[in-house]
This record gives C-alpha cells, sequence and structure tokens, in this order.
C-alpha cells in the first residue's frame, strides 16, 4: 500500500512570515487526522528563534500524544539537542536528513556533505537505541539550485552508509524540484538494487511543475511513502527558489483516479487547503481545491 505523508505543518509553514496561532495549528492537524491520511508531520525541533514558526512544536506533540490516534505523527530533527527534545516529547516517526549539494548542505547545516552524513547517522544510530522509528532522506538528491546537477554516485553513496548504520527506511528529497520522471525511476531502481526490502520514501517539489509525474515515476518502481503539504504550501528556505510542495489533495486526487487510497477523505484536505488560502489571504499553489472533484 502507498501511504501519504503530510508535512504541510512542517515543510508547509516554514516559509510563512505570518504566525499560526497553536490552537489553529490543533484544529488544522484534527482536521487531517479525520482524513485518515497515514502519517502527520507535526512539526520540527529548531532554534525557536531563528524559526519562530515551529516554535510550539514540542507543544503540539504533547498535546496530540495524550490521546491515541490511528496516525504515525513525525517529527524533523536537525542535531543532537533536537533528538533530544523528539525523545522527550513522544515523536513516532523522527526524520533526520543530509543534502547531497555541498552547498546547500552548509546554507542548511553549516557543515560539509560528509560532516553532516557522520553527524546524522550518529543521531539516528542514537534514536534507534533509545527506540525510535527513524526516516533519513538525501535532500537536495535530484539536483541543487545552487550547483544544478548532483551526481547520482554521491546521492547512492550517503544511502550506503545509512544502510550500513541499519537505517531503514530512506526518503528521497528533490529539494530543489529538479528533478524529471526518467531521473526519478533510475533512483529508485538503483536504491532497490542497493536492498529491495528498504522502504523509500520522495519528498518531491514542484518548482518546474514535475512533482506528480514525478511521484507517478517513484510508484512505478517501488517507492511506497510519497511526502506532501496540504495546499501546496512550502518549500525549503535555504535553497535558491523555493517553489512549493507537492499538493496533498492533489496527489490524492492522482491516487483516487488510478483506484488507489480511496480510503484518505480527499473533501477534508480540499476544505482545508480552502480555510488556509483565507487564512494567508492568498490562493495556494494547488488545483483540486480550486476546480474541485471530477465528476463521475
Amino acid at each position: 500500500m502507498f501511504l501519504v505523508h503530510e508535512v504541510g505543518m512542517r515543510d508547509g509553514l516554514q516559509m510563512e512570515k505570518q504566525l499560526v496561532p497553536f490552537e489553529t495549528k490543533v484544529k488544522w492537524i484534527e482536521k487531517m487526522i479525520e482524513s485518515k491520511v497515514d502519517i502527520i508531520q507535526l512539526g520540527s525541533f529548531v532554534h525557536k528563534e531563528k524559526m519562530p514558526q515551529m516554535a510550539d512544536s514540542d507543544e503540539l506533540f504533547n498535546y496530540f500524544n495524550k490521546k491515541k490516534y490511528n496516525v504515525v505523527f513525525s517529527g524533523l530533527a536537525l542535531n543532537e539537542r533536537g533528538m533530544e527534545r523528539a525523545l522527550a516529547c513522544g515523536v513516532n516517526l523522527l526524520c533526520l536528513g543530509v543534502s547531497a549539494s555541498e552547498t546547500h548542505s552548509q546554507k542548511n547545516t553549516r557543515m560539509s556533505v560528509d560532516e553532516a552524513t557522520e553527524r546524522i547517522i550518529n543521531i539516528a544510530k542514537e534514536s534507534m537505541k533509545a527506540g525510535l522509528e527513524v526516516q533519513t532522506s538525501v535532500q537536495s538528491a535530484l539536483g541543487c539550485g545552487f550547483e544544478g546537477a548532483i551526481p547520482e554516485e554521491k546521492v547512492l553513496t550517503i544511502i550506503k552508509k545509512y544502510l550500513d548504520a541499519g537505517i531503514r527506511k530512506v526518503s528521497l528529497a528533490d529539494t530543489a524540484g529538479y528533478g524529471n520522471p526518467a531521473q526519478v525511476e533510475r533512483m529508485v531502481c538503483a536504491i532497490k538494487e542497493l536492498d529491495a526490502e528498504l522502504e523509500i520514501a520522495c519528498h518531491f517539489h514542484n518548482t518546474y511543475g514535475m512533482g506528480l509525474v514525478n511521484y507517478y515515476a517513484a510508484m512505478k518502481r517501488g517507492a511506497k511513502v510519497f511526502e506532501s503539504s496540504t495546499g501546496g504550501l512550502g518549500g525549503c528556505p535555504f535553497t535558491k527558489l523555493a517553489a512549493g510542495n507537492v499538493c496533498t489533495e492533489d496527489l490524492i486526487n492522482l491516487l483516487n483516479q488510478m483506484g488507489l487510497r480511496k480510503d484518505i477523505d480527499i473533501n477534508v484536505f480540499i476544505e482545508l487547503a480552502k480555510e488556509m488560502a483565507e487564512f494567508f489571504q492568498r490562493e495556494l499553489p494547488g488545483y483540486v481545491y480550486k476546480a474541485g472533484l471530477m465528476k463521475k
């Protein structure tokens, strides 16, 4: 089964200067839970002053962990302190990442790719030792807004290191939105050759409008988890052009049209995208929330 990982509350909001109140986030997350989406990323464990939008991440996890939900709550950490906070507030899935681009890595972490990889793997090992589920990503895996093409072997070298560390969930992240379907198929196949049982996730951005076709290409070759953001909100603040994520309701619509994942209530995301557009007082990048569902 293909899984949908909603990242709007983290990747979607991290670019927004208008702060979303805690109560509003709770209301939006409750709607996401009602949709029966598989994974919801509640926030990231970063410095509150550097990213005020994520200042209430710990509080959100504590709030939602008071009750049992049939959903996985994920969170992003960048360093050891982030891991400690994730452990303290009961994260279900800890997401960690390394950029394959030296320029992006320096802007994002102030470390080289090799330094960042060693550090993230150590954090992953500590997290798994403590009983946490861990997913590690390779960011800028399909290209970089600063450097252009990224050698595929460089991406695979990082993934090999993840495998050697015992990590079983890996995300291919197209941070700059440079990927194309042929490249995606080639990369997913190459990762599968390293370990056929590895759970491959994909996180694609829609900078050049190829996000959905890249997801379809990844599906065909065995990727199982797809990360997206309600309304298409978001983007990495440390890439050259911070374009939005692939839109969750557009992704679910694609799955629905293929006869897949009809158990996820797309109408919840359509209404939520409208609510977010009203909150931010602008039209969001998504298509389905504006066009409506196709008539059967």
